[in-house]
């Protein structure tokens, strides 16, 4: 899959061309070389990325809060991110000239989008010291992802058409707009999370039956929520400061997980959450991409649009066998 994301596109670039080309030898055509080095490379890494941060950070909720329709965004990062990134590109006509030029750059809105992030998991993080119940912090989460649209909706009921297309295209995230630099910084953060997380998949075999059965297992509950909120807060803050805001794969992976191994074991889950985030986000960048076609679709519709049906098809299939 990751091979044919960097195949099929606009332009069809034959398998053998793009391993040569990656494996230290020349494409048949020099612009061949050019699109797989500096565009599809980029964004076929990228895809991975977001893929395994996602899932990854969606199973994670969904079993601290034993919750299947939680996901990565419950907490309100997603918002938190929003809110930094419509303050950038919504406000930006009230901020002088060179700085209303340097906040709309690439670089403005990924710092305005991680400040946000960061902001509301200081919050959280603040909140979760003080509360005992989980499910409270869920509340909380939920809250300040509220609080935040609102202010995002009032900030694009003042906003020209142009401010609004600009935020339009961010919210429908993107791929592919991604520099060699910002992928490194990207791939350090999600290495920290899926650390974190593989740190965690013993007690969250515990957190399986409740808290209580997880603290009279002798697990130390408060510091191994720390780590899972702090850990999906890195993975879902780092991804959308740096792709956007992209739906559904964080919330349906876990459960293609589940439902095709049959299990609720995290040892399993861990790498089989990994392989099919990644191999789900390649296969809908591929999608986007409409290859043999210049036109690229918003990734987040793909995701949700290709999704769906399969995460329902997978639900309807396992009542019928049993």
């Amino acid at each position: 899959m990751f091979f044919a994301s960097i195949s099929l596109g606009s332009v069809t670039i034959p398998l053998k061309d793009v391993v040569a080309s990656l494996t230290g030898g020349q494409a048949t055509k020099s612009t061949w070389e050019y699109i797989i080095i500096n565009y599809r490379l980029p964004k076929a890494i990228t895809a991975v990325l977001v893929g395994t941060g996602l899932s990854m950070s969606g199973l994670l909720m969904q079993t601290l809060f034993r919750n299947p329709l939680a996901g990565p965004y419950v907490l309100g990062l997603s918002s938190g991110a929003s809110l930094g990134v419509a303050f950038v590109i919504l406000g930006a006509g009230f901020l002088p000239s060179f700085l209303s030029v340097i906040a709309l750059s690439s670089y403005g809105i990924v710092l305005a989008s991680t400040l946000g992030s960061t902001l509301v998991l200081f919050l959280v993080l603040v909140v979760s010291q003080r509360l005992r119940d989980t499910m409270a912090i869920l509340i909380v989460g939920l809250m300040f992802g509220s609080f935040t649209t609102a202010i995002v909706s009032v900030l694009t009921y003042f906003s020209t058409a142009e401010q609004l297309q600009k935020f339009t295209f961010w919210s429908m995230g993107n791929l592919g707009n991604l520099s060699w630099t910002t992928i490194v910084i990207l791939t350090f953060c999600v290495g920290i999370g899926l650390l974190l997380s593989a740190k965690s998949i013993k007690p969250l075999n515990a957190l399986l039956l409740g808290e209580n059965y997880a603290k009279s297992m002798g697990l130390n509950f408060k510091q191994a929520r720390l780590v899972i909120i702090f850990a999906t807060s890195i993975l879902s803050g780092a991804i959308t400061a740096f792709a956007g805001p992209i739906a559904f794969v964080g919330l349906a992976v876990p459960h293609i997980a589940k439902l095709t191994f049959q299990t609720s074991n995290h040892t399993i889950l861990f790498w089989s959450t990994l392989f099919f985030g990644s191999i789900i986000m390649l296969f809908c960048d591929i999608v986007s991409q409409m290859p043999g076609f210049d036109v690229t679709l918003p990734i987040n519709a793909v995701t949700s649009i290709i999704g769906a049906p399969v995460v329902i098809w997978l639900l309807v299939r396992k009542r019928n066998f049993k």
